[in-house]
Formats: structure tokens, sequence, C-alpha cells
């Protein structure tokens, strides 16, 4: 069994066993098991149950891992419990978060809770607390977290051990040193393996790395995520615009950002959010998903407005209403494919104005030799079905036309939303199905109303 597989299948033997001690009063039982769970677990069950069931459980969480837990919630859920705490127990379930996972954590709380949390922090925690804050959510300084050990480049490693060892706590995953100025400009990195393997007493200036540039606070938390995948990153510095020493990020925090934006592109070409409530009430349900309906009926109208154009053809040779929706069909998956690629190298960085138009060439000649491929298939089976070869070549020509435009509309749709700052991922699924369509109908019928008719 795959690593995959076998955590869905733990997932799925914790939920089952909280729904019947839930169906059975077991709370004592109940407790036990959520206390052997990290709060991320805790986090995806809570999720995994409705309105009611979901509170239970709640209230039978350690108190001591309530915190940790909301930051690991989506944002919609997190709310709704949120909602149902007290302004103490808010505060209390506040008391010892990181920086990074209070910044994450402020923006849900009521002003009561976050002025009371404010004035119960100490005057560093406090500083520590705005530094992040002072950053959008969704880039380096929002993810920073700004405890750092950091050390000067003219101490030698023998100064550096020692400083160490009296060091009651180090921050998690720190694998390497941060080194600064008086000024805490960021100079380079001493990684912990580098400390370990030289002479003690060599300066921090001879064997530090020197090359690795430091992450500015200003970053998308996409481009973060891609830096850490491309050189293999546990952590990296986060610095200012002049290179001052900000704090730094770690690789728990990536795997949120890579898990939050898989999510979000899976679920955005369905018009869905990625933290929408799994379980939410019915209405607030239809009435989130209604607003793409409606947009996917506006299209679907006008798709049907262009083959009322061309009713008196279709009266006159039922054949083309049954082959008609081949052509639509048929561009749409085509468009969808380039559409994805695109998506996902712009999300990426692999796409950019420099080279989209070898990819464009790249893309209407495949979707042109599929095209002719699938439209010699096609033409072939219609001119059999209904003993007419024109219509053969008009709906193998109208195929071969509509993946064409398909592949072009799948590269250029992204493209056009982006620069209109509207996300590719939400509306160009609903762009590139009206565009395939409305041409796929307007190219086949239009053929057919001219050497049919």
């Amino acid at each position: 069994m795959t690593e995959t597989a076998e955590k869905h299948s733990t997932g799925s033997r914790r939920l089952k066993l909280l729904t019947h001690a839930l169906d059975s009063g077991a709370a004592s039982q109940i407790s036990s098991l959520l206390a052997s769970l990290h709060a991320a677990e805790i986090a995806d069950l809570l999720e995994s149950f409705p309105h009611g069931p979901r509170e239970i459980l709640w209230d039978l969480v350690n108190p001591d891992d309530r915190g940790e837990t909301l930051v690991h919630l989506n944002d919609e859920v997190r709310t709704g419990l949120i909602d149902e705490m007290n302004t103490a127990d808010l505060v209390a379930v506040t008391d010892g978060l990181d920086a990074d996972d209070l910044a994450d954590l402020f923006q849900d709380l009521p002003d009561a809770v976050t002025r009371e949390v404010l004035q119960s922090m100490g005057r560093q925690n406090r500083e520590r607390l705005v530094a992040v804050l002072h950053y959008q959510e969704d880039t380096a300084g929002g993810l920073m977290n700004v405890d750092t050990v950091t050390v000067r480049a003219d101490v030698t490693l023998d100064v550096v051990l020692r400083y160490l060892r009296l060091h009651i706590d180090i921050p998690d995953d720190t694998d390497k040193l941060i080194v600064v100025d008086r000024h805490d400009n960021y100079q380079g990195l001493l990684p912990l393996t580098t400390l370990l393997t030289n002479d003690p007493e060599l300066l921090v200036a001879s064997v530090m790395d020197r090359d690795t540039v430091a992450i500015t606070a200003a970053t998308p938390d996409t481009e973060v995520a891609r830096l850490f995948e491309t050189h293999d990153l546990v952590s990296a510095p986060v610095t200012s615009e002049t290179g001052k020493l900000l704090g730094r990020i770690t690789i728990d925090d990536v795997v949120d950002v890579i898990r939050e934006d898989a999510d979000h592109s899976l679920l955005s070409l369905a018009g869905l959010d990625e933290e929408d409530d799994t379980f939410a009430p019915v209405i607030k349900s239809a009435r989130r998903r209604a607003v793409w309906l409606g947009i996917n009926l506006a299209t679907a109208f006008l798709a049907s407005w262009v083959i009322g154009l061309f009713q008196a053809t279709l009266e006159q040779i039922v054949a083309l209403a049954v082959l008609m929706p081949i052509v639509a069909s048929m561009g749409g998956v085509a468009g969808s494919q380039t559409l994805i690629i695109v998506i996902r190298g712009l999300a990426l960085g692999q796409i950019c104005n420099s080279n989209a138009r070898w990819l464009m060439y790249k893309e209407l000649a495949v979707s042109a030799l599929n095209g002719i491929a699938w439209a010699i298939v096609v033409a072939v089976i219609a001119a059999t079905w209904f003993q007419d070869r024109t219509i053969g070549i008009i709906i193998g020509a109208a195929l071969v036309i509509n993946l064409v435009i398909a592949a072009l509309a799948g590269l250029s749709i992204p493209f056009l939303l982006k620069t209109m700052k509207i996300d590719p991922a939400n509306a160009g699924t609903v762009i590139l199905t009206t565009v395939t369509d409305v041409v796929g109908f307007m190219v086949f019928l239009g053929l057919g109303t001219i050497f049919l008719i």
C-alpha cells in the first residue's frame, strides 16, 4: 500500500470510529482519540463533520491543542467555531502560538479579543506579531516566523557552538543559522553541517554560504513555494527590500501553501473556493453555487441563440442536429487540455510573454494534427451512418477548425484574464466552453447551410 493510500485509510478509520463514538455518546473515547492526534489531523476530522457533531467534537478537543487546530482549519470552519467561543476561551487559545500562526488567526478574531490578546502580550512578542501582520497573508512576509537564530561573521565556530548550547529552545526546522551584521543586515547562511564538521577555530566568515539569496518579504507565496521546490530548501531567510533580516520561512509553511494552491486550482475550475465548508448549510452552499450556474446558463443561451440562427437548416437536415454535439464536445476537450497546461505554467512561472508564441505554435500544431486524425475517423463514420459523403466532409472540416480555435482560445484566455486581474482558474473554463460551443455550432451549421441547402 502506498503512503498516500495508507494515510487515506487511516483517516477513514478515524472518521468511522469518531462517528460511532458520537452515536453511542462515548465522550471519554473521543477525548482520548483526539488527544493522541496532531492538531492538523484534528482539523481534518473537524472539517469532515457537519454542524452539530462538529461543535461536540470541538468541545472535547484538549484546550492546549485548540489554538494550533484553529490555525489548520479552513477559513469558513474556523470562523464558525470562533463565533461559538467566548472571549476568555479565545484569548486562551492564542497563548503560545508562533507569531506567523497567530497572525493567520488574528483576521478571524473579534476586535475585543484582538485588543485583549495584544494587551496580554509582552513588548517583544507584540512587536513580532505586528511585524508579520504588516504583510499580506499570501506573501513571504505573511508566511515568515520571526523566531530566528542569528550569528555574526566575525566570531569563531567555537563561539557559535557555545552560544547554541546556552539556548534552551532552538526554533523548529533550524537547519542553518543566519549570518547578519551589527545592523541586522543579511550576509549569508551557516548550515549546521558546516558548523559541526569544520575546525572550531575558523571564523564564520570563512565557511559561511554567501551565495544563497534571501527571499524578500513582498515575494508571492506561490513563488516562495517554487523556490523551496527548486532548491530543496528546509528553511529560508526573509529580508526587507533593503536587505534587513525580518524572519525566516520553514518547509511546514510552504507545504500548506502547496496544498492550498492545489485545492484552489481544482475547485476553482468548478467556481468553488478551497476555504468553503464542505458541510455548510444547504441554503448557503446553494447561493454560492448559483452564481456560477447563472453565468453558465447565460453562456448556454448564447450557444442556443447560435443554433436558433440555423433552425431552417436543422429542420431540413436532421443529421446535422444528431452530429452537432460531437463538434462542440471535441473542441471543449481539446481547449481544456491547452487551458490547463497554460494555467499550470502561469502558476509555476514557466510561461510568460517571451515563450507564449512558441507555445502557441506548438498547441496549434498539436490540435491541427489531432483534428485531422479524428476528423477522418468521424467523417467516415458520419458518411457511412447517413449515407452522405458531404455530411462526412462537413463535420470533418468543422472538427479541424473548432479544435484549432479551441487551442487558440485555451492559450489566450488565461493571459487575457490575468491582464484583467481575474484568476484564470475561476473563469477560464466557462469562457472556453462558450467559445468552443459557439464556434463549433457556427462552423458546423454554417458549412451545412452552404453545402447542403
